[in-house]
């Protein structure tokens, strides 16, 4: 058994019964809701949730709304949304309200699920080492990165994309590179994925474009220099 706990929200009741049972035969353990509602809320202070699956079209409130408020509420836990919203700037607002990953409907169970281990797994390790370098700092105790000695905020796919660039420094490395070590996966259909992701690193990193880190090199990927 993997002892970690999904929260998932989802309009759909077959939809989520069957996230719920092929999640459970994965081993995890399920929390299933229908809407967002005050015991939603009580569930995320009383249990430890490991990852939240969270539908957009939801009754009364869109799913990146009710995310935004518990971020702000300081809860960490990372997200994926999994939605019929599929269209490029649906992405690209998806990441810019704090997903970790993002998954359009009608899905793949499989891929859904290596999806999911990919986010807790990333999510769950442990670095031990501080790294150093130009006016970036990594601290493993916190995961945080620093620049300027100021502290960053990233969501955690953002930390694993960003620590991936750091260590392969001067290192082109291609879209498929990057799905490969930071989603864990490989599926095609994710790579305007990680565009809108490194998009999002560079704004938070480097809002002015006055440092450079992350260089986008046409048709080949992106290097961190």
């Amino acid at each position: 058994m993997t002892n970690k706990t999904i929260l998932l929200v989802e309009d759909e009741e077959d939809i989520l019964e069957l996230l719920e049972y092929t999640l459970q035969k994965q081993g995890y353990e399920t929390i299933g809701f229908l809407n967002v509602d005050k015991n939603l809320e009580k569930v995320l202070e009383e249990e430890e949730i490991s990852l939240i699956l969270m539908d957009r079209n939801l009754p009364g409130i869109e799913g990146t709304e009710f995310v935004k408020k518990i971020k702000s509420l300081g809860h960490t836990c990372p997200i994926i949304y999994v939605t019929a919203k599929d269209k490029d700037e649906d992405i690209l607002d998806g990441f810019d309200s704090h997903a970790d990953d993002y998954i359009t409907k009608p899905f793949n169970l499989k891929e859904l699920v290596a999806r999911v281990k990919a986010v807790i797994k990333r999510t769950s390790n442990e670095i031990d080492d501080v790294i150093k370098i130009k006016d970036i700092t990594y601290k493993a105790t916190n995961k945080k990165f620093y620049i300027d000695d100021k502290p960053i905020e990233l969501t955690h796919l953002e930390h694993d994309l960003f620590l991936e660039f750091i260590k392969n420094k001067d290192i082109l490395l291609s879209r498929e590179t990057l799905l490969d070590r930071v989603w864990e996966d490989s599926y095609d259909t994710k790579l305007k994925t990680v565009n809108v992701a490194v998009k999002r690193l560079k704004e938070k990193i480097d809002p002015d474009s006055s440092k450079g880190y992350i260089k986008s090199v046409r048709g080949e990927g992106y290097i961190f220099c």
